[in-house]
């Protein structure tokens, strides 16, 4: 019972553990481009299937995550509206009192702050009316336009291997880290449950 081996069942064991789920992990993403060995193609999950991957990320995205009609719906809430409309207000104050002069100083001459106040009255008012119409048409026609299944897949097709590591390893890094470690855990009990039960064979 003095042979070494039979006490460090437990950390061989645990090595394993980690070991093969770190290596299941790297696969993942590894190797980037297929190896042949034997008859057999070897390569990591997500570079072989990387569009296949894509294809199903864009139709999940567009199906179930972004709806596009709900963005237009946002655009074209009024009070979304009304919140640019200080902007463009400043915009019709800029114009007519600099830039009406630079653009025609002659007529400027002639109009005064009171008639300047009442065109950009009239102008705002127009806006406001005008500025949901042109909005909804912009957005009815953006959503018919815009397919976004296929924007999602396109991207996610392009990405390169590294990119697309580097994105998922962002998101699930320390989970990947979690689970080799409970692995390496468990491997060191089922060692622990070995080594008793090795103990007890030769007692």
């Amino acid at each position: 019972m003095n042979d070494i081996t039979i006490w460090i069942q437990p950390f061989i064991a645990a090595f394993i553990g980690w070991f093969t789920t770190w290596l299941a992990f790297y696969m993942l993403f590894n190797p980037r481009k297929p190896i042949h060995i034997f008859g057999l193609t070897i390569q990591g999950i997500f570079p072989k299937r990387q569009h296949i991957f894509a294809a199903k990320l864009g139709k999940v995205v567009a199906n179930e995550l972004l709806h596009f009609e709900d963005i237009a719906g946002q655009i074209k809430d009024p009070a979304q509206l009304e919140a640019v409309m200080p902007d463009i207000e400043q915009h019709v104050n800029t114009f007519l009192n600099e830039k009406l002069k630079e653009k025609l100083p002659v007529i400027s001459m002639f109009v005064g702050q009171g008639m300047l106040d009442k065109v950009k009255e009239g102008l705002m008012e127009e806006i406001r009316v005008m500025l949901p119409e042109v909005i909804g048409k912009y957005a009815d026609n953006l959503s018919a336009k815009m397919d976004v299944e296929k924007m999602v897949t396109e991207k996610v097709s392009n990405f390169s291997s590294d990119k697309l590591e580097e994105i998922l390893s962002a998101v699930m890094k320390k989970e990947f880290r979690f689970v080799e470690a409970i692995c390496g855990v468990f491997g060191f009990i089922i060692g622990v449950l070995q080594l008793a039960l090795t103990l007890l064979h030769f007692r």
